[in-house]
């Protein structure tokens, strides 16, 4: 269900809230650029300044206006093993076909802690569950002998890794592939993607694709199948915006991207606030160079 291209979808909002109008818009053009599947409420779609009422409201219309077109998976982490349980059964209820689920942050719990953690959401969902590995954001690593731990709950079947240690990610799916071979490794940062897919890993929850979403999905198909060559080169050619949609802190550099190409306002929510214009210029030169808008 989740092998291939997720966009981790940027929240469009307006001065009164989300704009749906342009969630629509922009969940309709994915699809017709044919990504595999759909992330809302993701760290790109700035689910920490989400209302619990948005949230609800985020998932209930991405679920309706996709109506089975491709998946349609919710972020649903939490610090709070209990809220990550409450979050993961209402996305259940409301017809989400997978949660995302993020390593606790903050409180950077044991590895122990993190395989307790994702066993009793594991226990108490029936949805299929991608775990995600960020430690640049959440101050804890997700190591691979607790991937494989966490894997023994079958419910649990996919991990978005964004460690940025390709070493890593290579024991992971060296690991996986002993004890659970259905289980998938999906890259989560989008300069890697390539590089996880060729060395076993089976897709992207990307970035990238909120902008580029027919240009990344065709160089993650090309790799899963095997045309190396023309994966590389989508590879190199997409390379400046993989790297400069991160040059400040995502979703900043990438939701002026999707404004730029009119699928919502350039509008965050603070903390966050919008590129500086020195970034602004470069996604500018970067989108030009690579996609030619």
């Amino acid at each position: 269900m989740f092998k291939g291209t997720g966009t981790a979808l940027v929240t469009p909002f307006a001065k009164d809230g989300v704009d749906f109008t342009n969630l629509g818009r922009l969940i309709d053009w994915q699809i017709d650029q044919k990504v595999e599947f759909l992330v809302v409420l993701e760290t790109t779609g700035e689910s920490p300044a989400v209302s619990d009422s948005e949230r609800e409201e985020v998932i209930r219309f991405a679920v309706s206006h996709v109506n089975g077109r491709v998946p349609v998976v919710a972020g649903t982490g939490d610090s709070n093993t209990q809220r990550a349980v409450e979050g993961s059964l209402q996305a259940e209820k409301l017809g989400a076909d997978g949660v995302l689920v993020v390593t606790p942050y903050y409180n950077k719990p044991s590895q122990e802690g993190l395989y307790r953690h994702f066993k009793v959401i594991a226990e108490s969902v029936n949805v299929p569950i991608i775990i995600y590995n960020a430690p640049g954001r959440t101050g804890v690593n997700l190591l691979p002998d607790t991937v494989v731990r966490i894997a023994e709950s079958r419910n649990v079947v996919a991990l978005k890794e964004a460690s940025g240690n390709q070493a890593q990610v290579d024991e992971t799916i060296r690991k996986l592939r002993r004890t659970r071979g259905d289980f998938l490794v999906l890259s989560g940062n989008d300069d890697q993607a390539f590089h996880l897919v060729n060395a076993g890993g089976h897709g992207s929850i990307s970035v990238l694709s909120n902008i580029a979403p027919k240009e990344m999905s065709d160089m993650v198909r090309a790799a899963l199948a095997g045309r190396v060559a023309e994966a590389r080169e989508l590879h190199l050619k997409l390379f400046p915006l993989m790297k400069n949609l991160f040059m400040e802190t995502d979703p900043m550099p990438v939701k002026y991207g999707v404004s730029k190409l009119g699928y919502c306002e350039n509008r965050l929510r603070l903390p966050l606030v919008e590129a500086s214009e020195n970034c602004m210029a470069q996604i500018n030169s970067d989108m030009k160079e690579c996609l030619g808008v």
